[in-house]
């Protein structure tokens, strides 16, 4: 039974990565976007005013990115009904990227005071509990899918993968100067 099992957790795990990976990734996008925008002032209020809610008010402000998402979720539905699938999962996708981003920015905000509730901690510690042990599911997949591309790597790829691995090399260089 644990062998049938075994494929759904990796997969699972892999999901549970992504989505922990895109949260890092979106936090600091909107993080930086917020901070490109010339609205200081009301920033500050904004921070003073979560600041000063008690622990359990700060969960109702998580309401705020289900609200702001609601059109586009009234326009995703739209496109399923007309049955645009491109639009429907363009628009499913901007949705959870945009969502992703405002809750991990609006929890990086909030996390001193939810993590003075009791259950918050106990659930926060075990979500990273999981991602560590999402890690350590997975990393051997990792590790084993690599050392296969690297088996059937440039010296046999085709010339399509080795002008995007020169790309992404080129990329890497870039980014390090």
């Amino acid at each position: 039974m644990r062998r049938l099992f075994r494929p759904f957790l990796i997969l699972l795990a892999i999901v549970f990565l992504i989505e922990a990976w895109l949260w890092d990734r979106m936090s600091a996008a909107v993080a930086w976007a917020v901070a490109g925008l010339p609205l200081d002032r009301l920033k500050r209020r904004i921070a003073i005013w979560i600041e000063g809610l008690p622990p359990a008010a700060t969960l109702a402000v998580f309401v705020v990115p289900f609200i702001l998402l609601l059109p586009l979720k009234f326009l995703e539905v739209w496109f399923l009904a007309h049955r645009n699938w491109v639009g429907a999962v363009a628009t499913l996708v901007v949705a959870k990227l945009l969502g992703l981003g405002v809750t991990a920015f609006i929890f990086d905000l909030t996390r001193p005071k939810l993590l003075q509730l009791a259950w918050f901690r106990r659930f926060y510690g075990w979500m990273l509990w999981v991602l560590e042990r999402a890690h350590a599911l997975i990393d051997p997949v990792k590790a084993r899918v690599r050392r296969w591309l690297r088996m059937w790597g440039p010296k046999r790829a085709g010339r399509t993968l080795r002008l995007l691995i020169r790309i992404r090399r080129r990329m890497r260089m870039q980014a390090v100067s």
